[in-house]
């Protein structure tokens, strides 16, 4: 693939809901902090991914922290780049897959957050529990996508006017996260490396139309199965009732009637 345009992709779709439902959240916030300071905190900290409270029960913080921002440069770098990679994955996929990779790389960020805190925890080493709050993880999984499926498309290097593929771009930043971890924010680094292993997974694993359509096809496999499975049990008993009668009727493995006349092959639905 050639190189990316200097323009941002279409605002629509998966891409307009989540930037909106984050800048809701963070003019909501600046709002909540102006009228009541400290309710804002005790706020905050009951949104964001804090793995001590998530596991006394604070169930809903590994889908609300990704809508926690903090300070405007930050903000609008990850909504940018949300806007970038999510934007162009909508182009080249549905809506529901863009959806899914965002929110399966969201939950690992999460996810790979808690194992190293209960691994530590575990082993008796010293971590500082770092809560986690941003969409970076969702953004880290996506740009892990573009670079894997898309490894040969230039991203330019703002402000520089430099070209740099896909694959090389991310491979960097898993690099510079790598390197995060021998640092103060290891939690941070290793959720984010979680978030990008999600979106690794996501990609490998997940339907190209999307999780949605998955579950919709399993949930009409299963209906059917069980409608095939009363056709046979109402074809067996129906066949009990014939020989009480005196005539023979026969049904093949998926419940429809086999004429009589064994020569006929003819079947009716």
């Amino acid at each position: 693939m050639g190189s990316s345009p200097i323009a941002f992709p279409d605002f629509r779709g998966t891409t307009r809901r989540l930037i909106l439902a984050n800048l809701a959240t963070y003019f909501g916030l600046l709002l909540l902090q102006l009228a009541f300071r400290e309710q804002a905190g005790e706020l905050v900290a009951a949104f964001s991914f804090i793995p001590g409270t998530f596991l006394h029960g604070w169930l809903w913080q590994p889908i609300t922290y990704s809508f926690i921002h903090f300070g405007i440069i930050g903000t609008l770098f990850e909504l940018l780049s949300l806007w970038f990679l999510a934007g162009f994955l909508e182009t080249m996929h549905n809506e529901s897959w863009v959806m899914g990779l965002y929110a399966v790389s969201v939950l690992g960020t999460a996810a790979a957050a808690l194992v190293i805190y209960v691994a530590s925890g575990t082993l008796g080493y010293s971590l500082v529990p770092t809560p986690l709050y941003g969409c970076f993880g969702g953004i880290f999984g996506m740009l892990v996508a573009i670079g894997t499926l898309y490894g040969d498309l230039q991203f330019m290097l703002f402000p520089l006017p430099i070209g740099i593929k896909a694959r090389y771009l991310a491979a960097i930043y898993a690099l510079v996260t790598i390197a995060m971890l021998f640092g103060q924010q290891r939690m941070y680094a290793f959720a984010q490396l979680g978030g990008a292993l999600a979106g690794l997974f996501f990609i490998r694993l997940a339907p190209r139309r999307g999780v949605s359509m998955m579950l919709s096809e399993r949930w009409y496999g299963l209906r059917n199965s069980y409608y095939r499975w009363k056709r046979r049990r109402a074809a067996r008993k129906f066949e009990v009732y014939m020989r009480s009668q005196g005539r023979t009727v026969r049904f093949d493995g998926n419940g429809r009637r086999i004429d009589e006349d064994p020569d006929d092959k003819r079947r009716w639905n």
